[in-house]
């Protein structure tokens, strides 16, 4: 039965706020609108608990991406720039969304970012609006100041760890005109350096664990898991299309839970899209194709798909510690175990990458527009065994892609996963970036500092020379970075995507936000968790301010 047919859905409640998703934003929106008793909120998250081992030790990403036990295991549409590829495409399929298989990077992004979401009209969404939302819940291991908060739920640290071959990589980065930094969070993260992690003393801290997991004694805050929502109600009062309610199944049965307030859709760039087109709220032709009936024509809803899609270069070395020679020893294995087990230290408390360079692909960009992420492991691709040779990984991503994708539903069933295509590598601009990144990434591996440990490039090769081959490289090597943003974009009514006003609510629909990635009308130039979290903060003071 599709989401638009009729049921005989059962009463679930009533409440005053229903959020769809219980990821990265439903986690801090959960917390944010049940803080006053009076408000009755519903949490609903398809996913299921963070009780596996591997949500909470750092390196479990290895054994989290594509498991279908907390991953949805998405794959994108065959991508034309990737050379006709289709790739997977990893959301978290628990609470805390992705944050609880995700990097763990700390990252804001750049004030011009922000600033030009200001610039497009999107008032108060400038860099001097959001930077005291980030600082409002981090809690930042060097305490207080102008640029970071403390004592928030929101845990930054420094990573547990150092690399002989990783701080080679920083020496050589300024060889090439790269200089260290301590801080990517300043508004202007050129330069190179370690990560700031969200973990607490080498263990996780997912947004579930920060935000949601605190609150959850809270009388008026109800969360259901295993509750796959089917769409939203929406109710025609005095000609106006409002949200009431929001259609979910749980164990086989079919639950209808109505909103007094507002519905709030935080299920993340991929679902976000896809319960509106499923609840009659998208391109007309799309809906009318799969049989949905056209209660308003929002032609943005699924459109302007951007990602940060990583080429990921691997170099052979020698005479230097990799992870790929722990991976191949018992004895080095077991030292790495009983190491975390005593101090919570070591190769366990890795994030995916843990030392990052920004910097400009060539002179024209104002700021940094690519981010290299440096790992000291090599493997084809996440959950594939790690290579028997001493490697390293170095990931470069265009920061701004000018590339866009959608997410469009197959059919009208909720259980089918959406079509997603990125279109990577689909303009002119983002494939020069990429065959200038390939060059950049050559001359950082050949700079001085790194030549005592030989690198050899083992992908793409060094038989891959001109640029028509580089391309070529570029979409054989392309992956995501997991970084899917703007499916359901903030923008002035004049702009015809835009689906959402500044204030996240969707135009044309009343009591009706999408409050997670969707919402950016550009990407960000860095990793997304952050500011999706910065996004959840302004939201819910948002729809606390318009229901009083």
């Amino acid at each position: 039965m599709s989401a638009q047919e009729e049921s005989t859905a059962s009463a679930a409640g009533e409440f005053d706020y229903i959020i769809a998703g219980g990821g990265t934003a439903g986690s801090l929106l959960a917390n944010r609108l049940s803080k006053d008793p009076r408000n009755k909120v519903l949490l609903l998250e398809a996913g299921g608990r963070d009780n596996w081992i591997w949500f909470h030790i750092p390196i479990g990403y290895l054994f989290a991406i594509g498991n279908p036990r907390s991953d949805w295991c998405f794959s994108t549409e065959p991508v034309p720039g990737l050379n006709g590829r289709s790739i997977g495409y990893a959301r978290g399929k628990v609470i805390g969304g992705c944050t609880a298989i995700n990097a763990m990077v700390y990252m804001r992004g750049q004030a011009r970012d922000y600033d030009t979401w200001r610039q497009l009209g999107l008032a108060g969404w400038g860099w001097d609006d959001v930077l005291p939302v980030f600082k409002s819940h981090e809690d930042h291991f060097a305490g207080g100041s102008a640029l970071h908060g403390a004592g928030g739920e929101w845990r930054v640290e420094k990573p547990r760890l150092r690399w002989d071959l990783l701080d080679t990589v920083q020496q050589a980065g300024a060889e090439i005109g790269i200089p260290p930094v301590e801080d990517f969070n300043t508004g202007d993260n050129e330069g190179s350096g370690y990560f700031q992690v969200n973990q607490r003393r080498g263990v996780r801290w997912s947004a579930a664990t920060g935000f949601l997991k605190p609150v959850l004694s809270r009388p008026n805050l109800d969360v259901r898991l295993g509750a796959h929502i089917r769409r939203v109600i929406t109710e025609t009062v005095n000609g106006e299309l409002r949200a009431t309610g929001i259609e979910y199944e749980q164990d086989g049965r079919v639950f209808a839970a109505k909103a007094r307030a507002e519905v709030l859709l935080a299920a993340g760039a991929i679902a976000s899209p896809q319960i509106l087109q499923l609840s009659g709220l998208g391109p007309a032709a799309l809906l009318k194709d799969h049989g949905i009936g056209v209660l308003r024509d929002i032609p943005g809803v699924g459109e302007n798909l951007q990602d940060h899609l990583q080429l990921r270069l691997i170099y052979k070395v020698s005479g230097v510690k990799t992870i790929n020679e722990i991976d191949q020893s018992l004895f080095a294995k077991a030292m790495t175990g009983i190491e975390y087990a005593l101090f919570r230290t070591g190769a366990l408390t890795m994030p995916p990458s843990q030392f990052g360079l920004f910097t400009r692909s060539s002179p024209e960009h104002e700021t940094a527009n690519v981010e290299f992420h440096i790992q000291p492991l090599s493997l084809d691709k996440f959950g594939a065994p790690l290579h028997k040779f001493p490697a390293f990984t170095a990931s470069v991503c265009n920061l701004r892609p000018t590339s866009r994708g959608s997410v469009r539903i197959k059919s009208a069933d909720p259980r089918q996963a959406p079509a997603i295509q990125p279109n990577y590598l689909s303009t002119e601009e983002d494939r020069r970036v990429a065959v200038d990144s390939l060059r950049l990434t050559r001359r950082l591996a050949a700079a001085p500092a790194l030549r005592k440990y030989s690198p050899e490039e083992y992908l793409p090769g060094p038989q891959v020379e001109t640029e028509e081959q580089m391309v070529r490289a570029a979409g054989d090597l392309g992956a995501t970075i997991f970084h899917p943003v703007a499916t359901a974009k903030m923008g002035v009514a004049s702009d015809p995507l835009a689906v959402l006003d500044e204030r996240l609510r969707v135009r044309g629909v009343r009591a009706l936000r999408v409050i997670d990635a969707s919402a950016m009308p550009l990407i960000t130039s860095g990793n997304t968790a952050s500011p999706t979290l910065m996004i959840a903060e302004k939201g819910a003071a948002m729809v606390l301010a318009d229901n009083r």
